[in-house]
Parts: C-alpha cells; structure tokens; sequence
C-alpha cells in the first residue's frame, strides 16, 4: 500500500480490506516505513503490515462512522518499523493475525528476522515474520460515557439511600410529634 496515499487518511475513519476475517472498521492513527496503525472498537490498536493490505476504503461522501471517541491521553507504542513494534511488544499478550485460521495468541517472546516465537500455555508457537498480517495487544479504549454511567448509577443508590434514612428520620419526627401530643392532652 502506498505510504503518500496513507498517509492522507490519517485521523480518518477507514476499512481494511473489502471483506473476509481480515476486514476492519477503525481510526488510520499512523503510518510508518512498513506499517500502519488502526484503532478499533472490537479490537483496540492494529498494527498492519503494509504489503498484506489488499484494498483501503474511504467514503468521501458520508464518512464511515465509528463508534467511539479518542482520549486526549491515548497513547500506544509507536516504532520506525514492524520490527521496532515487535520489540515494544515483547512480553505482552498479543494475538497474530486476528481473524482466520492462522491467528495465533499468546505471549510474545523473541524476535528475529525470520520468525517470532509466541508462548501460549505449553506451546511454543514460531510464526514466519513473512506470514504476519497484523498483531494487536490489550489496549483498548473505554466507550464514551462508560465510566459517567457507573457515577450516575452510584449516585442514584446513594440518592436512594439518602432518601430512604430521610423518609425514616421524618416518620420517626412524626411519631414523636404524635407522642409529644398525646401526653400533653
């Protein structure tokens, strides 16, 4: 894939790939020598290498949407090269070419320039660095108002509770009221 045409996608909603186990739907948020980068909702941060990217969609027209919005804070690792992403990504929970029968997971180990080595359980999985679409790791982004709706939900519990000792405090003041009453009648 063309470095010059990526590069004027970034910071743009883009699908990879028309359709199959590969297509993805996210945020273009980088390109380098022989990579680029993809946020996603399903899957967090892609790093795709170029040269197995069949077709990159746009849609000047409508835009294709996503559903999420980006921290101000969100940070990923970043490197020159594929290579330089695998180094970053050593002893991390990884999993290689999502999607598919060749997606292999598990912690990646060594790097060399034939083949990476991933440890998952017992197996220990020697992958062709040739063969390797995409590898992705854990870091995700939190959906918008995820964390405003867990505060709102323990405010109205507390609101609710509040309300209940509130509602007990004043039928206790009005039973003493009714008491103070009776014995001075």
């Amino acid at each position: 894939m063309n470095r010059e045409i990526l590069s004027s996608l970034v910071g743009k909603a883009v699908k990879v790939n028309r359709g199959g186990h590969d297509s993805r739907i996210g945020m273009l948020m980088a390109v380098e020598e022989d990579y680029f980068v993809l946020l996603t909702k399903e899957d967090g941060v892609l790093y795709y290498k170029g040269h197995h990217v069949k077709s990159l969609t746009d849609n000047t027209r409508k835009g294709i949407d996503v559903d999420f919005v980006i921290p101000e804070d969100f940070s990923y690792i970043q490197g020159k090269n594929f290579k330089d992403i695998l180094q970053g990504l050593k002893y991390h929970w990884v999993t290689i070419n999502r999607g598919g029968h060749e997606k292999y997971q598990g912690v990646l180990d060594d790097i060399n320039d034939d083949y990476i080595t991933v440890v998952f359980h017992e197996e220990v999985i020697r992958v062709a660095m040739f063969h390797i679409r995409n590898i992705s790791y854990d870091l995700r982004i939190e959906e918008p108002g995820k964390e405003n709706k867990e505060k709102e939900k323990e405010k109205e519990k507390e609101n609710k509770e509040k309300n209940k000792n509130e509602d007990k405090n004043k039928n206790e003041d009005q039973n003493k009221d009714k008491q103070s009453q009776e014995q001075s009648e």
